[in-house]
């Protein structure tokens, strides 16, 4: 499903226009971005876990040629399911 998939989806399960659909989608994803930026985490009780991991700094070999190369510590956006979605993945 992509973006306009899940705005027509929102739009028919909440019984609105498309335009208020996607404003309410742009409003969640642009939340859940600025709580990651500023170091916190968004938990969606029995949906998941939306979060923040450090990556260490490690070493890597350039594909090309071979030559070893060092990739820069990073901040890296996570998500653990929770146990509701879990289920309907599984049923």
């Amino acid at each position: 499903m992509n973006k306009s998939q899940l705005v027509d989806q929102i739009a028919l399960s909440a019984d609105i226009s498309k335009t208020k659909a996607e404003k309410a989608l742009k409003a969640v994803m642009e939340s859940v971005s600025h709580a990651l930026s500023n170091g916190n985490e968004v938990a969606l009780v029995g949906f998941g876990t939306f979060r923040v991991n450090e990556r260490a700094e490690r070493k890597g070999r350039n594909p090309k040629t071979g030559e070893e190369i060092t990739i820069a510590a990073a901040k890296v956006p996570t998500f653990k399911a929770g146990t509701k979605l879990k289920a309907e993945c599984n049923a």
